[in-house]
C-alpha cells in the first residue's frame, strides 16, 4: 500500500514559483489563469497493509517532517 501526499501552501501566504510560472505562461499566450500556486507531491510505500496504521504513520510523517505548518497545508489518500 501506499499514501500519496499533496502540499501547499497556505492560503495568503505568497508562492514564488507558482506567480512566476503564471506569468511566464501570460507572456506565451496562455490567457485566463487567475491565480496559480505549485506544491509538493509525496509517495510514500509502505510494507505493512492496514489503512490504519498507514493512515497513522503518513499523518505523523507529514507532521513531525515533511510539511511545515506554519505556512503550508496538507491532504493525503491511500492507496492499495
Amino acid at each position: 500500500m501506499k499514501s500519496k501526499i499533496y502540499i501547499k501552501y497556505k492560503e495568503g501566504i505568497l508562492d514564488p514559483q507558482g506567480a512566476v510560472t503564471q506569468k511566464a505562461l501570460e507572456s506565451i499566450g496562455v490567457k485566463g489563469i487567475e491565480s496559480m500556486t505549485i506544491g509538493k507531491f509525496v509517495e510514500i510505500k509502505f510494507k505493512d497493509n492496514k489503512k490504519n496504521k498507514i493512515n497513522e504513520l503518513t499523518q505523523e510523517s507529514c507532521e513531525k517532517l515533511l510539511v511545515n505548518p506554519n505556512t503550508e497545508t496538507f491532504t493525503f489518500e491511500i492507496e492499495e
